[in-house]
């Protein structure tokens, strides 16, 4: 059974298009369309698709006022379309606050250049949040610092995806820096993750998180301001300091550079071919280099692969690997990645991630 959509715009002929692009691919059908965000509301009510696709500024009702109301009373997996300006990327997130999963720009040449990979991110986009709220998984045994002994043994799990049936020893005052990585869904698993840390909090940490250039900054404020630990977006040359995250800049690559007992980041320009810009992988792989066998690095929800490779070097360094797991993904895809390739040393659910990261370092 295709996932079904229902698509909210006041604009006619971004319905029209939209419409176009989703029935074309086999995996999705479009259920229905509202024109505002009183519309919406109703015809989540009446349809209940498996995800809407969402407008920001409609008459009669925003898309954030709609998203809002969708949530508290039908909660649906929701998509917001926005604009890649400064504005656009506040109001993004104030709808993330809302309740929304995930966003993509208003338009499709910002997805890509070449309009059949943009809709083919579209479309994957969207199946990848709406298949996930569909799908019925047994649930998976979830490892966690003080209840896992509490709760009943958990179902065989298949032997193609080992998930760590207990915390591994502490390691407690080994850690030099945590590392974040995420994706779909990562702007609110960080808040969620971070805001759990205390003012106090004794090691340096580095955040990347799949995002356009215009969005980091407006993204970085935001946890900042929510945050007892500094958060800022990371600039050329900044210095790893205890209780301070630096988040990697949408559009570039961030590494880590070690020289005269200074460790810094170094902002750079994305290589040809590299998809994720910042990317996991990039980041994870200089802080193998620079920090090997002293790094708790942990990859929360997002969509793809990006990380495992990087966590892969890691691991290989004596540094310890946590995941996100399954049922508190808005997508099981980045940690999935981590737990099929048997990397992860924890799986833990969203919300003992933070409290288990200030316990551990």
């Amino acid at each position: 059974m295709p996932v079904r959509v229902l698509i909210v715009d006041d604009s006619g002929f971004f319905r029209r298009r939209m419409t176009e692009m989703l029935n074309a691919d086999p995996r999705l059908e479009v259920v229905g369309t509202a024109n505002d965000g009183a519309q919406a509301v109703e015809q989540t009510a009446k349809l209940r698709p498996d995800v809407v696709t969402m407008d920001i500024e409609m008459p009669v009702m925003d898309g954030i006022a709609a998203t809002r109301r969708i949530m508290s009373a039908t909660p649906t997996p929701i998509l917001m379309f926005s604009s890649l300006t400064t504005d656009g990327a506040k109001a993004t997130l104030d709808a993330l606050d809302a309740g929304a999963v995930d966003y993509l720009p208003k338009k499709f040449e910002d997805i890509s250049r070449d309009q059949e990979e943009a809709k083919r991110l579209l479309c994957e986009r969207v199946y990848s949040i709406g298949s996930n709220k569909r799908a019925a998984r047994p649930p998976r045994p979830v490892t966690t610092t003080t209840t896992a002994a509490a709760r009943p043994a958990p179902a065989p799990v298949a032997a193609a995806r080992p998930i760590p049936t207990a915390m591994p020893a502490a390691r407690r005052g080994q850690y030099r820096l945590v590392a974040i990585g995420t994706s779909t869904g990562g702007p609110v698993a960080l808040q969620q993750v971070l805001t759990k840390l205390p003012a106090t909090f004794p090691l340096p940490l580095v955040l990347i998180q799949h995002m356009p250039g215009s969005f980091t900054p407006a993204f970085a404020q935001r946890l900042n301001q929510q945050c007892a630990i500094e958060v800022r977006e990371a600039q050329d040359g900044d210095e790893l300091k205890p209780g301070l995250a630096l988040l990697a800049p949408g559009g570039k690559q961030m590494v880590l550079d070690q020289r005269a007992g200074r460790t810094t980041v170094r902002v750079t320009e994305s290589d040809p071919g590299q998809n994720y810009k910042p990317s996991v992988d990039v980041t994870f792989s200089s802080v193998a280099r620079v920090f090997p066998g002293q790094t708790l690095a942990v990859v929360l929800t997002g969509m793809g692969a990006d990380g495992r490779e990087g966590a892969r070097l890691l691991k290989q360094g004596g540094s310890s690997v946590w995941a996100q797991d399954e049922a508190s993904c808005v997508v099981y895809g980045m940690p999935a990645a981590i737990v099929d390739a048997g990397l992860a040393d924890a799986v833990l659910p969203l919300s003992e991630i933070g409290a288990a990261i200030s316990q551990r370092v």
